[in-house]
């Protein structure tokens, strides 16, 4: 494993856990050129699923477009990396454990988005302007109303 600082391919592993019900093990690596630390994620190769998009046409499933759209969701907010990294994880069990080929944009969206509403509500909210392209003001309170009812 090449180290993403140094590019050194000289590590030892620091800590090794079962992560994402045991589907993925999360490794913990240091560097012995350098001394950094980083994360390293071990899972089975499976097929790839392909996403349909909104014009039909099909890409392979990118967990780092997910990771970077919540990422981006979650700035400034005290949401931890781990917590995102897991956030992604468990999005990306889902969408393996629950279609075989194809998945849709619409529906790694709404996976997308009720794991959000769990991690925080302002990321949440954020995601869902960008996701469901909200066109007004009008749009926004209709998505942001029934998380105010609850409370």
């Amino acid at each position: 494993m090449r180290c993403p600082y140094c590019r050194e391919d000289r590590d030892k592993v620091v800590d090794s856990r079962s992560s994402g019900e045991g589907a993925t093990i999360r490794r913990r690596r240091e560097c012995l050129a350098c001394g950094r630390r980083f994360t390293t994620y071990e899972k089975v190769e499976t097929l790839p699923i392909r996403v349909v998009k909104k014009d039909g046409r099909r890409v392979e499933f990118d967990r780092m477009k997910i990771f970077n759209g919540i990422l981006k969701a979650c700035e400034k907010r005290p949401v931890s990396t781990d917590l995102i990294e897991q956030t992604v994880a468990d999005i990306e069990n889902e969408i393996y454990s629950h279609y075989d080929k194809e998945v849709t944009t619409r529906q790694v969206g709404q996976l997308v988005m009720k794991k959000l509403r769990e991690v925080d509500k302002v990321a949440f909210v954020r995601f869902a302007s960008v996701y469901r392209e909200f066109k007004d003001v009008a749009d926004f309170v209709d998505e942001v109303k029934p998380m105010l009812d609850r409370q």
